[in-house]
């Protein structure tokens, strides 16, 4: 990036928007007074329901527009009801937890497309995405920003999802097989950006968080369970969109586009409330998450 178009976009995203008010002082505030147009609904069809033993619930949201191969393997896995009767079989402190089928022995239902690391980004050739920039220095990527609803990373040639807190990414084995889908985990620690375009993110955790973040540190080699502990056992994983309409959880996430997001970025980068005696002056992408809320 020119110092002459990142000049450009700290001076845009430093502009104010026009309040009928005071504006909101904090991020939070934003979220909470954002209008209605601010907001944008998650489809059934994104939304992927994980019900563990003990009544615990984990709802992600699939991002198929940046992933989509490894996305449609995953519905094709949930709609064969695959994740019933395996488990969490990883809880690495600080990194990650991880499910599937422990004895990598479960049949796979047919209809599965074969990934590569290609699938890694999405290509940006003859794409044109209407990206809100995130005008600060990472260390991973030439550029960030908001992709419809989603953070991202950049180079000019691809852009891919990043390994934020929450996210939820792909297992896999040695190059160049870059997993189906069927094993996944989800990141519980400090943000290992270092596994970007090395592993597939395919989407985040909107809900049951805490479901996954304190479950028992697993004592084996890379916080795998040994023989000794006890796997949490997964009851089901099904798409929203496969539920009576009744029993779908509901979620929006706020427009990246909208006004309501600039501000609430210039804020994550600058807090300007009574606490912050010194504004930080920028933010990383995984520090300035997309808001989610769910619906009534």
């Amino acid at each position: 990036m020119t110092h002459r178009l990142r000049a450009l976009l700290l001076a845009t995203f430093a502009a104010t928007p026009a309040f009928a008010a005071d504006p909101p002082a904090t991020p939070a505030a934003v979220v909470a007074q954002a209008p209605a147009s601010a907001w944008q609904a998650i489809s059934a069809e994104d939304l992927l329901i994980m019900d563990m033993e003990g009544g615990k619930r984990v709802v992600i949201q699939l991002a198929p527009g940046l992933s989509p191969r490894h996305v449609a393997n995953i519905v094709t896995l949930a709609k064969a009801h695959w994740w019933d009767g395996t488990s969490i079989n990883r809880v690495q402190d600080n990194y990650v937890v991880q499910w599937g089928d422990a004895t990598e022995k479960k049949p796979m239902p047919p209809g599965l497309s074969v990934t590569s690391a290609d699938d890694y980004g999405l290509p940006l050739a003859n794409r044109r995405l209407a990206v809100t920039p995130l005008p600060y220095p990472d260390p991973y990527a030439s550029s960030t920003g908001f992709v419809a609803g989603w953070p991202v990373a950049m180079d000019g040639a691809a852009a891919w999802l990043p390994h934020c807190y929450g996210y939820v990414g792909v297992g896999r084995n040695v190059s160049p097989d870059a997993g189906t889908g069927a094993e996944l985990y989800a990141v519980i620690g400090q943000a290992p950006r270092q596994l970007d375009r090395n592993i597939a993110v395919v989407g985040r955790v909107v809900e049951g968080m805490a479901n996954l973040s304190s479950l028992p540190r697993g004592s084996g080699e890379l916080g795998f369970y040994t023989p000794q502990e006890h796997p949490v056992p997964i009851l089901s994983v099904r798409l929203a969109s496969t539920l009576p309409e009744a029993e779908r959880p509901r979620f929006a996430m706020m427009d990246t586009t909208s006004p309501s997001f600039a501000h609430y970025l210039r804020l994550r980068a600058n807090r300007n409330d009574d606490f912050y005696d010194r504004p930080a002056g920028g933010v990383d992408l995984c520090n300035a998450p997309v808001p989610v809320k769910p619906l009534p």
